[in-house]
């Protein structure tokens, strides 16, 4: 076991226990990251507590008295070194050290060998000491205290601890009172330390110093007083497992840096707070009410932009006060962790509500969580196109950022409030009460707010609805398979497929976001109006007829596709994993049926496509024009890749004007795109032989609005939009003027109604339909349709579902229904 030797302080040091400084002649090494507890100053005869194996020693400048060998200090069961002084008490199984002073002390007097450590100064500190009290063995050499700076005090067994961890490096913190000779001793293993405090840190490295300096006078004077001192009885020595588990000290590392940043940072807080109470408490207090407000928000969050007025957020959550309830009677970790996953799934439902207000805003519907995520690719690729990529990508990013800390702050806030709710939970219980109460009573007597009920239960209610609707979506999915195996003409032989229309040309156009508000609405419909009066007159010059009806698309606001494909397939697919399976099946598409006659090319013109398309299979399609195909050299307005008056001239070029070597006819589907949303800039017509490979757009795609300013004005909005169906329709009716022969048969239709914002809040989803032609005969096929001659179909035409057409058309052309099964 190491020897412990060290010299005494000098009497002139004695005062330091009362805060004072130090002498000059005493030094110490103070190590930046290392802290040592301070507890009283040690004077001759205390016992000092030394960690095992510490190796400290000191020696004293040569003089000439010699200092006395000592006993052997004893050796605990945790390998803890004690001197145990005729003052030290026994009574508490701890080792108490007492200050020497002039008016009481015992070795002076020799007045006893004990003393009560309840009448000492230091009583205080013996009675919260820790760790076994030890005897020392008078046979061996004595261990006397290292020469420390004053103030600085021997530490008991429990302190001892704190030592080792201050000596690896851990900061500890100490009281201001500790200085004092009455101080507390910590039970921790950290002890608080005042940076203000009159007492310096002792670094660890001054414990295992090899070599201190000390006064040969300081040397005298202990050698006196030891000798002046009464003999020290052994205690007899308690077994190490009676008292304390024999355990080996697990040697500890420096903790990485930004540990001890992060401890720093906390301290500075902490000063900050004692430094500043009041605006400490006005900050805790504000995030608080910030917190609150954050979660309440997000219980009453609407699904529609007309729902987001204030008398939405005037209302009581039944979720919060079932929550309060629960969270303030749960243990603190259960209730941590339910309380961030509770705010978690908050933040989450308010996300999809505000998915729901732009679906609604654009699709006329919510969110489906199961369907529609894959529509976030298209919305992306529907902004890089409109307001830039660059753009496009900020706001992805913000986004993602803006979803991501809402969950966190949510899940935090949560966490909060519970916290503050099992503080005060005596309050907290009755303030639930009468919430509950409150909340019963409003829903019980209907009590509302600008016609919003008081008693709420949004959130709850909206989780319900989800958890329906995913429960149909999965269950549609698996009947919608069965339907689609089931097919009026699926097993109708080629021969016996629209035997009417032989020899026609036919051609289905769809045009974007033709749809009745703008025959209607009283801001669009007069200049669309004028142009189908317009155009009907110059067709009838022309030698063309047509009858116009309405038709319910499967769609609102977008996903052309899906007006598209219930169209041609006669099923009614209204969401993205009816449209795959439809893809996917062996269904009669209208357009395949022309083709399984034998006597039809089937040619499609897409100038929206500008990637794969494995649809064209399910169509039919012989041979597809894409964006790429069609020898466009022009600017792009908006999210249309070229002019619809481009595409039909090189449909013309392309296609339509070839001859048909084969002697087959051509029936053609075309998808314009001039009156896509955001509708600026918009095209208009040239003169058609100068439309060359486009460039002649370039000046006026300059020179049109910027989409920004479109987007962010609804009357401006409608306006444009209004203006862009003219234009389509313009270039329609002026190709089948231009280009059209006996034999053409014209059947365009819009694919949905523009978005809310644009056709209105309660629109219906139909769509005009019209079919033109010039023989007479194919008009008299469907004069039991009731619809209205000309372009422009009257208000009270009939209304058909969009699905119910494909049947129709076959059975007016004279198909024989050969139906399959499932």
């Amino acid at each position: 076991m190491p020897q412990h030797t060290s010299t005494r302080q000098s009497p002139n040091t004695a005062g330091a226990a009362d805060g004072q400084v130090p002498p000059p002649d005493v030094e110490s090494d103070i190590s930046d990251d290392v802290d040592v507890d301070v507890d009283t100053e040690p004077t001759p005869g205390d016992a000092i507590a030394m960690p095992a194996g510490a190796g400290v020693k000191a020696e004293a400048e040569p003089s000439g008295t010699a200092t006395p060998e000592r006993p052997e200090a004893a050796k605990t069961g945790t390998g803890r070194v004690v001197e145990t002084p005729a003052e030290a008490t026994t009574e508490t199984g701890s080792a108490a050290a007492k200050p020497r002073s002039a008016e009481n002390s015992d070795a002076e007097t020799g007045a006893g060998t004990e003393a009560d450590a309840s009448e000492a100064p230091g009583s205080k500190a013996a009675g919260k000491a820790t760790g076994p009290a030890t005897a020392a063995d008078p046979d061996g050499p004595a261990t006397a205290p290292d020469l420390e700076p004053a103030g600085v005090a021997a530490a008991d067994p429990g302190a001892e601890a704190d030592a080792k961890v201050t000596a690896h490096g851990a900061d500890a913190d100490a009281d201001p009172e500790i200085a004092a000779p009455d101080a507390e001793v910590a039970d921790s293993p950290e002890a608080e330390a005042d940076p203000e405090a009159p007492e310096a840190d002792a670094d660890a490295s001054t414990a295992t110093e090899p070599e201190a300096d000390a006064d040969p006078k300081v040397a005298e004077a202990d050698a006196d007083a030891e000798a002046s001192a009464p003999e020290v009885t052994p205690a007899p020595e308690t077994p190490a497992s009676d008292t304390t588990p024999v355990t080996t000290p697990r040697p500890t590392r420096p903790g990485p840096r930004a540990w001890s940043s992060r401890l720093g940072l906390r301290r500075r807080l902490r000063s900050w707070r004692e430094k500043h109470p009041v605006a400490a408490r006005v900050v805790s207090w504000t995030v608080t009410v910030l917190a609150a407000v954050v979660v309440y928000v997000c219980l009453l969050m609407p699904t529609t932009l007309n729902s987001l007025k204030p008398a939405e957020f005037m209302r009581l959550p039944a979720e919060a006060i079932m929550g309060a309830v629960v969270l303030m009677s749960l243990p603190r970790r259960p209730r941590i962790v339910l309380a961030a996953f509770s705010g978690a799934l908050t933040a989450v439902v308010a996300i999809l509500n505000m998915l729901d207000m732009g679906f609604n805003e654009y699709l006329g519907r919510g969110f489906n969580v199961i369907l529609d995520w894959s529509l976030f690719g298209d919305a992306r690729g529907y902004l890089s196109d409109t307001l830039g990529g660059t753009v496009t990508s900020v706001l992805t990013v913000g986004v993602i950022l803006f979803v991501l800390l809402l969950i966190v702050l949510v899940a935090l806030a949560t966490v909060r409030l519970s916290n503050l709710l099992a503080g005060h939970k005596a309050q907290a219980s009755r303030g639930a009460l009468i919430a509950g109460t409150v909340w019963i009573a409003c829903t019980a007597l209907g009590l509302q707010v600008s016609g919003v009920p008081l008693a709420a239960d949004h959130t709850a209610a909206i989780l319900k609805l989800r958890t329906v609707a995913i429960r149909n979506t999965l269950r549609d999915e698996a009947e919608f398979e069965k339907v689609a195996k089931v097919d009026a003409f699926g097993n109708t032989p080629g021969s016996q497929l629209v035997p009417d229309l032989r020899g026609k040309d036919m051609i289905f156009t769809f045009i974007e976001s033709y749809g009745r508000s703008a025959i209607e609405d009283p801001i669009m419909a007069p200049g669309v109006d004028e142009t189908l009066t317009a155009d009907t007159k110059a067709l009838s010059k022309a030698g063309f007829a047509a009858k116009s009806g309405w038709l319910t698309s499967a769609t609102y606001g977008g996903s052309s596709w899906l007006g598209h494909s219930t169209t041609m397939s006669g099923l009614w697919v209204n969401n993205q994993q009816r449209y795959r399976t439809v893809m996917a099946s062996d269904h009669l598409s209208l357009t395949d049926a022309f083709k399984k006659t034998g006597d039809f090319d089937t040619v499609g013109v897409m100038p929206g496509v500008q990637k794969g398309w494995p649809e064209q299979s399910f169509y039919g399609l012989d041979k597809v024009y894409n964006a790429f195909q069609l020898g466009y050299k022009g600017p792009k307005f908006s999210w249309s890749t070229m002019p619809d008056q481009y595409t039909l001239e090189q449909f013309q070029k392309q296609v339509h004007s070839k001859p048909r070597t084969d002697g087959k006819s051509l029936m053609s589907m075309i998808i314009l795109t001039s009156s896509h949303q955001p509708w600026a800039p918009i095209p208009k017509l040239v003169p058609w032989d100068q439309l060359g490979n486009g460039s002649i757009f370039d000046a006026i795609e300059k020179a049109g609005n910027k989409a920004s300013d479109v987007i962010a004005d609804t009357t401006k909005s409608r306006q444009e939009y209004g203006k862009s169906i003219q234009y389509s329709v313009n270039s329609l009716t002026q190709w089948l003027e231009r280009y059209g022969n006996d034999n053409t048969v014209l059947v365009f239709l819009g694919d949905h109604q523009p978005i809310a914002r644009v056709s209105g809040n309660h629109a219906s989803r139909d769509v005009p339909i019209s079919i033109v032609a010039k023989d007479p005969k194919v008009l008299a096929k469907i004069d039991s349709w009731n619809w209205t001659d000309g372009l422009r179909p009257a208000h009270d035409a009939p209304v058909w579902k969009m699905s119910a057409f494909r049947d129709k058309f076959l059975t007016a052309y004279g198909s024989t229904p050969h139906p399959k099964t499932n």
